[in-house]
């Protein structure tokens, strides 16, 4: 292993990369540091980029709100407010913001004219916890996972029993809008991604974060041949500090994903090979850029960015 720490770019004391592996050192160009773009959140979360006008949106939870970056200008400003305390975002295959609610615990579409559109409410008949975080398959199909972190208090939603009685992961199908149970084996299922190929997905469980001996991993399915549904799952990760919460892929399988002391580079066997340390316990990550080289770290309090030698799904 070998470790440095990069010279502080502003107050970002505790910033660095961490090598594990050989297979890590062409990831991160030499002179790259990580920058901090925008600071003043309760708790970050769910980054989605729009390349058509190089904008990230993602959501302040417990402030009731959906941010937005401007990569072109470097501005930031407010662009929902309330967001029914908004979690996960994601975009689907024609531009247009996915996203889940812990308030009134639904998924959501934002339309191309700013209308909203109710993806999902409710399993057989029963409201869901509090959507958590959310993909897009190329089917058009939009996978979420469905923890009740939102209803276990006020400060992320709104203190409310479960109707359901667990914590699953669904699938809503693009055709008819029926919202089918994919998953049902998880503490609290949270954060979510496909493999490049869409032939497996992988699924983080943070059920530690409310029981000592829950689970802190991610875990691996197979996806069926229709994209409909998922094989049996099997243990890809072990999260070393922390929970690991969101997380994205690179076009080479790789995954990037949050710690609490940082972004953990994942090789697709599953191997801790480096990290991106940073000051702030780091919910969530997505790429962006013109050239999807870009990581985006959605970290507590703040907005982070790196360059890398790996392209985003």
């Amino acid at each position: 292993m070998s470790h440095f720490t990069q010279p502080p770019f502003g107050t970002l004391d505790g910033c660095g990369i961490e090598k594990f592996d050989a297979r890590f050192n062409r990831l991160v160009p030499g002179p790259e540091k990580v920058e901090r773009l925008w600071t003043g959140a309760r708790w970050c979360e769910g980054p989605a980029w729009f390349g058509a006008h190089r904008t990230l949106v993602w959501s302040d939870i417990p402030n009731n709100r959906m941010m937005r970056f401007d990569e072109r200008n470097g501005g930031v400003a407010v662009f929902r407010e309330p967001s029914n305390n908004a979690n996960g975002n994601t975009v689907d295959r024609q531009g247009r913001l996915v996203s889940c609610e812990h308030l009134t615990r639904r998924v959501t579409r934002t339309e191309h004219d700013g209308s909203l559109t109710v993806l999902a409410s409710h399993w057989q008949g029963k409201r869901l916890n509090s959507p958590n975080d959310v993909v897009v398959h190329s089917d058009g199909g939009i996978w979420f996972t469905d923890p009740s972190y939102g209803i276990l208090s006020d400060y992320e939603g709104l203190s409310a029993d479960s109707e359901i009685g667990t914590c699953n992961v669904y699938r809503i199908d693009p055709a008819s809008g029926a919202v089918d149970l994919v998953a049902d084996d998880f503490v609290k299922p949270n954060g979510l991604a496909f493999s490049p190929d869409e032939s497996m997905l992988y699924i983080a469980d943070t059920g530690a974060s409310h029981a000592d001996d829950g689970p802190r991993h991610i875990r691996r399915f197979a996806v069926s041949s229709d994209g409909r549904r998922l094989g049996a799952g099997s243990l890809f990760a072990e999260c070393t500090q922390g929970l690991f919460d969101g997380f994205r892929l690179d076009t080479e399988g790789r995954i990037w994903t949050s710690a609490a002391d940082g972004v953990h580079a994942l090789h697709p066997d599953g191997s801790l090979i480096g990290k991106i340390l940073l000051p702030e316990r780091v919910a969530n990550v997505c790429f962006g850029g013109p050239k999807r080289n870009r990581l985006f770290i959605c970290a507590t309090s703040s907005l982070y960015a790196i360059t890398l030698n790996a392209k985003g799904v």
